[in-house]
Formats: structure tokens, sequence, C-alpha cells
């Protein structure tokens, strides 16, 4: 079960200008200052609505906010959810297990040519799939792995 999560003012008003801006609806909102970005988690179906007709609602979007905004389509399933936080398109598979303490870890199978892109610079693209992992299935760590 999701611990409720809570939003700052500063996130509500992100949200607010983000749904005026693009007409999609964003169930969340975070700002990582470490990395000057802010991610929305967006309705399911909602991704191009959220984007706009050649990107202008997600480029006027990270005008107004003055960071890189990245977007997450949300699912109810852990794996399709991690799935659309990363790359779907180079994820050959994902197994969640649980581990003798309790907690639970996703093993994300990646062609071996396509880690780097799945990673991301500086682990950015790992991190949010970590974090946003943990914040709505209490998945407590992503392990990004190649077939050998």
């Amino acid at each position: 079960m999701p611990e409720i999560i809570k939003l700052t003012s500063d996130e509500l008003g992100l949200i607010s200008l983000f749904q005026n801006i693009t007409g999609a609806t964003a169930r969340d909102c975070v700002i990582d200052d470490k990395l000057d970005r802010v991610i929305f988690i967006i309705n399911k179906g909602e991704m191009g609505l959220a984007i706009g007709k050649n990107g202008a609602s997600i480029l006027k979007t990270q005008k107004m906010v003055g960071k890189e905004v990245e977007l997450v389509e949300y699912s109810e399933d852990p794996k399709n959810f991690i799935i659309n936080a990363l790359n779907s398109k180079f994820i050959t598979d994902i197994r969640l297990s649980k581990k003798a303490d309790g907690s639970t870890i996703a093993v994300v199978m990646v062609d071996h040519n396509r880690k780097g892109v799945i990673v991301g610079r500086n682990g950015k693209n790992a991190e949010k799939a970590r974090f946003l992992a943990r914040r709505y299935f209490q998945i407590s760590n992503i392990h990004i792995v190649t077939k050998t």
C-alpha cells in the first residue's frame, strides 16, 4: 500500500502551471534540485497532450519553470511504471523479488548495447526510476543488468 504523498506549495504551484499550459493532468510533481529538473507524473494516456504538437507544451513549461521538465506516465502496475520511468523500447524484462528482510527490489534486463541509454547521463534516468518506484510502490532498489 503506497504511503500518502505530500506535496509542497511549490510542487502544487508547478502542477497547476503544468496543467494550465498542457491541459494534461499531473498526479504528482517532484522538484529535483540536485539535477536541476522537475518530474511530472501524468495520467495514463495523456503523454501526447502533455508534450503538445511538436513539443510546444513541454517547451513552454520548461521555459516557465526554468528547469528541464521530464514526464512519466503513471501505471498502477509497478513493472509498467518502471518501464515508463525508464525507456521501454530497450527493456527486455523486469522481475520483482522480495528479499529476506521483506523489501522488494526490481531487476531490469536491458540490451547490452543500450544500457547507457537506460541509465542516462550521470545515472539520472536510473535515479529517477529508483526514486519514483520507492515513492509509489515501496521498491527499495532497481538493478539494471544486461544479459551476458
